[in-house]
């Protein structure tokens, strides 16, 4: 869910609420695996159980060491159907090449049952951060359960009651959500700093999920299956990369990717890129006329918008502020399209960074807009500072509710019970990313190409709310249209909503259809 970008601007991209191919874990008689060749040093954590840091011996971490693997059996009742199911929560464990014990992955399991499976498909889920739990997919969108996390009706205060799903995947689909070190209940077991270090990098990163995938497979029997895999915000690099390491370092082919709104390249939206601008001002547009607009927007209403950031906008922007006339023009054409004061707007050059506009946008009546859902409007803690002091009530507020559901869910039902916490969103992981170094900002387009130019039946979809500002539907449209011929089958679906579009009801409906038409 959350992005948390690299030194760089981060009001263009989400902070922890996010020169080589990936190498494989090496693979011993026993699944010895390790993560790639270690990142330089990420900061240090806390000990113990909590899952963002290394254990401080190998006592405690025996002492905290997760339980063994839960199996139930669930039937939950839908509108005109019933599902039965087997539920596992349980984890997987990752060694180094050495066979020494490095992490226990978490992760919650749904299996139809009364199915052949080896032709069914399994879907594997897991969300970014870097930090973020597959909590919010599982009871947000996808799973069998389901919590309300509508950001403009739920407070930190709403009752954590799940209920039975209606736009569940399982239907069509079994589903595997997994946790990355450090989220969820995944935790280190190894000692030291290195393993943080090989764990918390891009590359550490997705070998460690790519070899989990493997792992469940061979463990439940399901090689044969059509495998896909969805992963949210950045997860828009999580998804490529784990499909080439899949397919070059684990053996394993996969279906079709799902990523749900991606950042798939750090480069053009941050520092002092002109794309950034570019990137924002259709979702800018879409808030202040859904604001206006009785019924519901959609991206069809905003085409208008997106020919001009297209065209004059970026013409514009490419002159420069010492052409006074071109800035003018810039910024009294945003002010129209935003409703933002026409004076704010010259003094910003109608160049808008996301914490500007977001605090902008209402400020007469003392309100700040979310970021993951610009449509959502909250109280500016301190309307009158020359700073900004607020967060993200788009996002803040579903925390605490997503938290305790996930948990009871997990050990009541589910009747797996972990010590130590639940990580929702885990500031420590964030801190301590490596995204790299050198002149190339972290990017998985590459990676992009390489899959789709190698599996000409790769399916690929890739979803996006109109409201969102963490990730701006149209910069993944702009990073799309750059693809070759070969990858015009990647289809871009845009729906009224934010980072969570799938929280309001029409928006998981029809992502649902659109899913299952992709399985089929």
């Amino acid at each position: 869910m959350r992005i948390k970008v690299p030194a760089v601007r981060t009001a263009c991209l989400l902070i922890a609420l996010f020169a080589a191919i990936p190498s494989a874990y090496t693979q011993e008689a026993q699944h010895a695996e390790t993560p790639a060749a270690a990142a330089p040093p990420g900061q240090k954590g806390g000990p113990g159980a909590r899952a963002g840091g290394t254990p401080a011996s190998s006592a405690a971490a025996e002492q905290h060491k997760l339980p063994p693997d839960s199996t139930t059996k669930q039937t939950i009742e839908l509108p005109g159907r019933s599902l039965t199911f087997t539920a596992t929560a349980g984890s997987i464990r990752l060694f180094d090449d050495k066979g020494e014990p490095q992490a226990d992955i978490a992760y919650t399991a749904y299996q139809l049952d009364g199915v052949h499976r080896a032709s069914r498909p399994v879907t594997f889920v897991f969300n970014g951060g870097p930090g973020a739990a597959s909590a919010w997919l599982q009871l947000g969108n996808n799973g069998p359960w389901r919590l309300d996390i509508n950001a403009a009706m739920v407070t930190p205060s709403s009752a954590p009651d799940v209920k039975p799903n209606a736009e569940t995947w399982l239907d069509f689909t079994d589903l595997v959500f997994i946790d990355p070190v450090g989220t969820g209940y995944s935790r280190f077991v190894a000692t030291g700093e290195d393993v943080r270090k090989k764990f918390y990098s891009v590359d550490g990163d997705v070998a460690s999920i790519a070899v989990t995938i493997r792992r469940w497979l061979e463990k439940n029997d399901r090689l044969l299956s059509p495998k896909y895999i969805v992963g949210e915000s950045y997860g828009g690099i999580r998804g490529p990369k784990v499909v080439r390491n899949l397919e070059r370092q684990q053996g394993v082919g996969v279906s079709g990717l799902i990523l749900i709104s991606p950042v798939l390249d750090f480069r053009e939206w941050s520092g002092s890129s002109i794309l950034q601008y570019v990137a924002s001002l259709p979702s800018f547009a879409a808030v202040a006329r859904d604001r206006d607009r009785k019924g519901e927007l959609t991206r069809a209403d905003m085409k208008d918008v997106e020919n001009y950031a297209r065209t004059d906008f970026v013409v514009d922007l490419l002159k420069g502020q010492a052409d006074t006339e071109a800035t003018n023009r810039i910024a009294d054409k945003v002010a129209a399209l935003t409703g933002i004061d026409q004076a704010v707007s010259r003094r910003l050059a109608g160049r808008f960074g996301i914490a500007e506009f977001r605090r902008e946008f209402d400020r007469r009546d003392g309100k700040v807009t979310g970021r993951y859902d610009a449509s959502v409007l909250a109280t500016d803690p301190y309307p009158d500072s020359s700073s900004f002091h607020f967060g993200d009530p788009s996002g803040d507020r579903l925390v605490a509710p997503l938290t305790s559901a996930v948990v009871d869910l997990t050990t009541r039902k589910l009747k797996w019970r972990p010590d130590g916490s639940y990580e929702t969103l885990n500031g420590a992981v964030a801190r301590a990313w490596n995204f790299g170094s050198g002149m190339h900002p972290v990017e998985s387009v590459s990676d992009l190409r390489q899959i789709l130019a190698l599996d000409p039946k790769l399916k690929m979809l890739v979803a996006h709310g109109l409201f969102d500002l963490a990730t701006p539907y149209f910069g993944s449209q702009i990073v799309l249209d750059q693809l070759p011929p070969y990858a015009s089958r990647v289809k871009l679906m845009v729906y009224p909503g934010g980072h969570m579009f799938y929280s309001r009801d029409a928006s998981r409906q029809a992502f649902r259809t659109e899913v299952e038409q992709l399985m089929e």
